[in-house]
């Protein structure tokens, strides 16, 4: 079986799980049908146990499906608690599902799949060992990546059905109402948890932080939680950026951040209200400090900025050059910082952020999204899962979702190390090509052909390298060679699901 992107499609594994191909990025308008969680009545004055082993007890029955959240980043110890013990009391064949597996998560989540207690998972992504070992052939089912729109998507119909959702916060009264705002650990947005705190069947909160009831503002309701339990620590908020949101020193890096800049401010996006959503990499905070010199010098301000959000974002809401930002998740403490003192920093959840089959998410209001790659090919086609030697060490996140937005334009440096990036096709495609617009290397900015309006716009600028991303690719096969094609065996590891559900391509296991 063939998709428009033109991978195949393991026919008996599609016909199994009920699974179509991808088509288009046109979602369409259809009319679906949403799920309810059951419910145990209670007076719920106080939900406070003191034993977490108890809490999983009366909560976890084997191959049920369970969920976390990944807004602590590395700095999360919810997991591994609540993990360490579901392994003690000797759960077999659980579902992991959680928003997206961290480096913290790794060691343990290998544990669990060698003693047959998750036997599936799904999620946004995963790195490092876990990633090698599944790559590897680790879990006799294939994983099922998705976005964070789709994941939102995919509960909201009942395709992911929580059985129990163990969420890590900063504070929680008696009753369970919590938000991510006050505490030690505070990491600001709790986007991502609050749909699993919506469609969970049970509600298990975390927290090192038990406050008086009523505790405002409650991003996570009372209405919604079913336990709360008290931990000594429940994450190191030092540990919420790990790197991710450095300022770049890279030559390179700034050269490509100033490229991005330039095609941003010659666009017809850009002028007064405009919208945007950058990442928190190092070239993605230099686009935003570039970007805040020249709505300065230009005299405008920005309608909203989207996303992930980083402190050089929500500087850019105190000096009032974006009048709101909406914030489904947090990447540095400044950020989480800032969400407690300012008002127009609305905390949005990720349906509301990104799911295709709502009725308006804000992604569909989005000009302009700055994003990063892996690999680009010469159809514009993204992979941000698989690195050059086909191993899983990535996440779709919302780059697919954001990659809706009017102008998506994909940052990437021509090669890294000894590997291209502009490639003639990606290891795997995750964001198909019909969603990228430009893409801005140190060495030239390539246009999708099917956006002849902006080839038209920026031809008229006569400071912008504007190359065929053909060209793009011979340059780096010129200086890196053409890679010897990697060797995998036909069983699938990962299948990778675009936004609305349908399948865009496979992971293979590495031959070893």
């Amino acid at each position: 079986m063939e998709n428009k992107v033109k991978r195949n499609l393991p026919d008996n594994l599609m016909s199994e799980m009920g699974l179509k191909p991808f088509e288009t990025v046109d979602i369409g308008n259809p009319e679906v049908n949403r799920v309810a969680p059951k419910v145990r009545v209670t007076t719920g004055a106080d939900k406070v146990v003191n034993s977490l082993e108890e809490v999983i007890k009366r909560t976890v029955q084997d191959g049920m499906t369970i969920s976390f959240h990944h807004h602590f980043r590395n700095g999360d110890f919810a997991f591994n608690k609540v993990m360490d013990l579901i392994i003690k009391l000797g759960y077999k064949n659980l579902t992991l599902a959680p928003s997206s597996l961290t480096g913290i998560m790794n060691d343990k989540v290998i544990e669990a799949i060698k003693k047959g207690v998750i036997t599936d998972i799904t999620s946004s992504g995963m790195r490092g060992s876990l990633g090698d070992f599944i790559s590897h052939g680790g879990l006799k089912k294939p994983v099922i990546f998705r976005s964070h729109g789709n994941r939102a998507r995919s509960i909201e119909e009942g395709e992911i059905k929580i059985d129990v959702a163990f969420l890590g916060v900063p504070n929680a009264d008696p009753a369970g109402n919590a938000n991510g705002q006050e505490g030690d650990a505070i990491f600001g947005s709790l986007g991502y948890a609050l749909i699993d705190a919506q469609y969970a069947n049970k509600v298990v909160l975390l927290t090192d932080n038990i406050v008086d009831y009523p505790n405002t503002p409650a991003s996570i309701k009372q209405t919604q939680v079913d336990y709360v339990v008290k931990v000594d620590q429940i994450g190191d908020a030092d540990k919420i950026g790990s790197g991710a949101t450095r300022f770049t020193k890279d030559p390179k890096e700034l050269k490509i951040a100033q490229m991005v800049n330039q095609v941003i401010v010659n666009s017809p996006y850009y002028k007064e209200g405009f919208s945007f959503q950058t990442g928190s990499g190092g070239a993605a905070l230099a686009v935003t400090r570039y970007l805040r010199q020249s709505m300065i010098n230009d005299g405008i301000t920005a309608s909203f900025a989207l996303g992930g959000i980083t402190k050089p974002t929500t500087d850019l809401l105190d000096e009032g050059l974006v009048k709101k930002v909406m914030d489904v998740q947090d990447f540095d403490k400044g950020a989480a910082a800032s969400m407690a003192k300012n008002k127009d920093q609305q905390e949005i959840d990720a349906s509301w952020y990104a799911d295709p089959h709502n009725k308006g998410a804000v992604v569909n209001n989005l000009d302009i999204a700055i994003l990063s790659a892996l690999q680009i090919d010469t159809d514009f086609n993204v992979n941000v899962m698989t690195g050059s030697d086909g191993v899983i060490r990535g996440a779709i996140g919302g780059h697919q979702d954001a990659a809706s937005a009017k102008m998506t334009i994909i940052t990437a440096p021509l090669v890294r190390g000894r590997n291209a990036t502009v490639v003639p096709a990606v290891e795997t495609v995750v964001t198909p090509g019909d969603s990228i617009d430009v893409l801005v290397t140190e060495r030239g900015i390539a246009i999708n052909p099917k956006r002849p309006d902006l080839l038209a716009a920026f031809n008229k600028v006569t400071n912008l390298n504007i190359i065929d991303i053909k060209e793009l690719q011979k340059m780096a096969e010129q200086q890196v060679g053409s890679p010897k094609a990697l060797e995998y065996t036909d069983n699938t590891v990962a299948l990778i699901q675009y936004r609305d559900g349908s399948i865009i391509d496979t992971i293979k296991q590495v031959k070893e």
